[in-house]
């Protein structure tokens, strides 16, 4: 029979309780581009004012070399203490050092000096503390007349340290309201990517089992979520032909069995009505000749329901199908002593899979060649492309017509209906031998023969060294 299609399984609620993927992508990269601006802006002040003070010690450097070369062209009795010095602001104290304060000394003397407020600069490179302010610090070492002096410059941080302050306040409010805009932004770009998706999950839960033809809506965008629509378009459309081939299955076989099960019992009404019409022979062999026909017709479709669930669970080999047709050879010569059926080109060769499946598939070419055969049947075994073989079948019948050459796979067709249903066919034996060829990673056709009838060919992977 048809595989029944199991109850589907209760929906799964949605929970509810953890944030959906539009909040979760929100919230990550809000997340990093907050980590990634604080750690800019932090490396951004740290770098500005590495710089400046770079500046700085570059500037003092600059004055001390100047101050050195007058001194040793022309001693220190030259240089002006006020020149090139800022002129102090009103509210400067007389005390206070100057931005750009220098000295000159020779051993522990004060040989001329600017801007120092009367203190002391520190006679080596670095940075120090004048009034409680940070300096950075530049010496030169230089000789006059025999005399060395030592010449420091000092060139206040304070620039350096106001520029930072300064951007502190910026980066305080800057960087908040860019991470801002980025979630803001980041909401809305997420928002519109995953409406298509709400629009396929709004669509694929209006779909029912009777309404298998509709489809998902699919977004003119080419990207995953397209190629998602895409993809569960061609499950529905799987899904409908599966349900339509099963609803059709079913029809078909309700069919088939009310033929054999209608002349069970007009026959039995007949003998209960009139018991001395029929004889008991004659009874006994209608009902054996119908309930054969209904046995034979629920075991061609337990094997099609087998090949549909994937073989019913029978263990894979090796089979040697040489042997399976040699021995369908044999039956057919055993059954129809009025047929001429030729093995001689039935070569070594072996496939893996479903012993008992393959000799089903053997056995019904052999039983539908002898139907429609007008006096030979030959059988044969060819090497068939890329590692296959291809079992075939042939007879000297009235062959298949190109425009049913496909049809007659299909379940339930017969293209002499009446004289099928005389000799015995169910309409499933070519349907069996595709599907299990099928199952076995080949495929069956059927083509015009040498004989003139019809030439059934199903390929199979073959398996090496079959000899």
């Amino acid at each position: 029979m048809a595989p029944t299609t199991p109850a589907p399984a209760p929906a799964t609620p949605v929970r509810r309780g953890r944030a959906g993927v539009r909040v979760r992508t929100t919230v990550a990269a809000t997340v990093v581009v907050a980590i990634a601006f604080a750690l800019g802006g932090l490396l951004l002040a740290l770098a500005l004012g590495r710089s400046l003070s770079d500046q700085a010690a570059s500037t003092a450097e600059q004055r001390a070399e100047e101050i050195a070369a007058q001194v040793e062209r022309s001693g220190p009795g030259v240089l002006d203490p006020g020149a090139d010095d800022p002129e102090p602001s009103d509210d400067d104290e007389d005390d206070d050092v100057e931005d750009v304060a220098w000295q000159v000394t020779t051993g522990d003397s004060l040989v001329a000096s600017s801007g120092t407020g009367g203190r002391s600069l520190p006679r080596s490179e670095g940075t120090t503390r004048l009034d409680g302010d940070r300096y950075t610090v530049a010496v030169e070492d230089v000789e006059h007349e025999g005399t060395r002096y030592d010449v420091a410059v000092a060139v206040s941080l304070d620039d350096a340290s106001d520029s930072v302050t300064a951007l502190v306040p910026l980066l305080a409010v800057g960087l908040p309201v860019a991470v801002l805009l980025v979630g803001a932004t980041t909401w809305v770009v997420t928002g519109r990517a995953l409406r298509p998706v709400e629009a396929i999950r709004a669509q694929v839960a209006s779909i029912g089992g009777d309404d298998l033809a509709a489809r998902v809506p699919v977004p003119p965008s080419r990207d995953e979520v397209a190629r998602l629509a895409t993809t569960m378009n061609g499950m529905l459309e799987r899904l409908e032909h599966s349900a339509e081939q099963q609803r059709r299955f079913v029809s078909d076989t309700s069919h088939e069995l009310r033929s054999p099960l209608a002349g069970l019992r007009q026959t039995a009404e007949v003998a209960r009505s009139h018991p001395a019409a029929i004889d008991q022979a004659e009874l006994v062999e209608a009902v054996l000749e119908e309930t054969a026909r209904m046995q034979h017709l629920v075991e061609q479709m337990l094997v099609l329901t087998r090949t549909a669930e994937g073989g019913g669970g029978r263990r894979q080999g090796d089979v040697d199908l040489d042997d399976l047709l040699l021995a369908e050879a044999t039956r057919l010569r055993r059954l129809r002593s009025d047929l001429a059926v030729d093995s001689s080109r039935v070569v070594p060769a072996r496939a893996h899979g479903d012993g008992p499946a393959l000799a089903q598939v053997v056995r019904n070419l052999a039983d539908n060649a002898a139907r429609h055969a007008a006096g030979t049947v030959r059988l044969s075994l060819e090497d068939g492309a890329s590692g296959h073989v291809d079992v075939v079948v042939e007879d000297d019948g009235s062959g298949v017509p190109a425009d049913d050459r496909e049809r007659v796979f299909e379940r339930f067709v017969r293209l002499d209906e009446a004289r099928a249903r005389d000799d015995g066919g169910s309409g499933l034996g070519l349907a069996i031998v595709r599907e299990v060829a099928r199952a076995h990673g080949g495929d069956a056709r059927v083509e015009a023969g040498d004989l003139g009838g019809a030439r059934f060919v199903v390929r199979l992977p073959a398996v090496a060294d079959a000899s």
